[in-house]
């Protein structure tokens, strides 16, 4: 037994190395471009959305307050582990420190949860922008749109909290090879020296139970909604069924993939990989893009600051 432990503190894991999307080098160096204009448009096209929001007046309120949250945790949820994989594609060894590793499998999880909780906030503001216009304003108060942005953060938090401990004590003494393009827990937690049966069923309750829980409460509050809009036709009708699809598709972008790795019972590496890629990368330019290229108000007010931005430089 000391013996064993004695072996265990010598050859403890300081890193780990990520496989990557393929061995083929012609089609990393490919990729390297591609990932680096979808990750630039990424930031640049939630920060343009940011921007707008806090600085034009017609658009403080609610709904845009809570999209312009929607479009921090985006652009963050993007910046957590596309930069390093970028550079992996052009290096010859794929390597993360253990520090590094579970930095990214905290931040997946912090900003995973918190945006799945956000969708539900957007959805229960649209439910009350359409359900209830009448006491929209007083419902949706300052207090209660504070507390619909900080509430997503906190349940982040303790996903994240919950999960990555479990792991992070196991003891890592040989194999350090992830087979992602990034560390995640259901993956580096196989790695362990030791049975992590527990542990997988704990990953498993977690992230499935807010994942399908957060799915299910949108998909019974958007049913709702629908039901509500074809019963009171008005002239708003045509601009909330458009906000309402909108959001519908960020959500059906972002839960599918979610769905599929931490709940469906088999597992496909390459599907994972894809899966991993699309809601890590190709997600948080999506949004951006449906909110803006569906929203008259968005693409008015980006204008509007665009010419004043214009004009202030001939200005000077």
């Amino acid at each position: 037994m000391i013996k064993s432990m004695e072996v265990l503190n010598q050859t403890q894991v300081s890193e780990f190395i990520l496989v990557g999307l393929t061995s083929f080098k012609d089609i990393e160096f490919l990729l390297f471009p591609l990932f680096s204009i979808i990750y630039l448009l990424t930031v640049l096209g939630n920060l343009l959305i940011i921007v707008t929001v806090f600085f034009t007046p017609n658009l403080n309120t609610p709904m845009y307050f809570l999209l312009g949250n929607l479009s921090f945790v985006d652009m963050t949820l993007a910046s957590f582990a596309t930069p390093k994989m970028i550079v992996n594609l052009v290096k010859n060894k794929k390597t993360i420190s253990f520090l590094g590793c579970f930095t990214q499998i905290f931040l997946l999880h912090l900003l995973g949860g918190n945006e799945m909780v956000l969708l539900v906030s957007m959805a229960f503001d649209r439910y009350v922008a359409i359900c209830k216009p009448l006491h929209y304003m007083t419902i949706m108060n300052k207090k209660v749109c504070t507390l619909l942005a900080t509430i997503p953060w906190l349940i982040g938090l303790l996903h994240a909290g919950l999960q990555v401990p479990f792991v992070v004590n196991l003891p890592f003494c040989g194999p350090n090879v992830v087979d992602s393009i990034f560390c995640d827990l259901p993956l580096v937690s196989k790695l362990a020296c030791t049975d992590t049966y527990f542990v997988q069923i704990v990953i498993v309750a977690n992230s499935g139970m807010l994942s399908m829980s957060c799915f299910l409460i949108l998909l019974v509050s958007y049913s709702v909604i629908l039901i509500t809009i074809r019963r009171h036709a008005s002239t708003g009708q045509s601009k909330a069924h458009s906000t309402l699809t909108a959001h519908i598709t960020v959500v059906m972008i972002f839960f599918g993939p979610c769905i599929f790795i931490y709940v469906w019972p088999f597992n496909n590496h390459s599907v994972d990989k894809f899966l991993a890629v699309f809601y890590t990368i190709i997600t948080p330019i999506l949004n951006p893009l449906i909110y803006t290229l569906r929203n008259k108000e968005m693409k008015t007010s980006m204008r509007k600051l665009w010419r004043a931005f214009v004009h202030s430089k001939e200005d000077t």
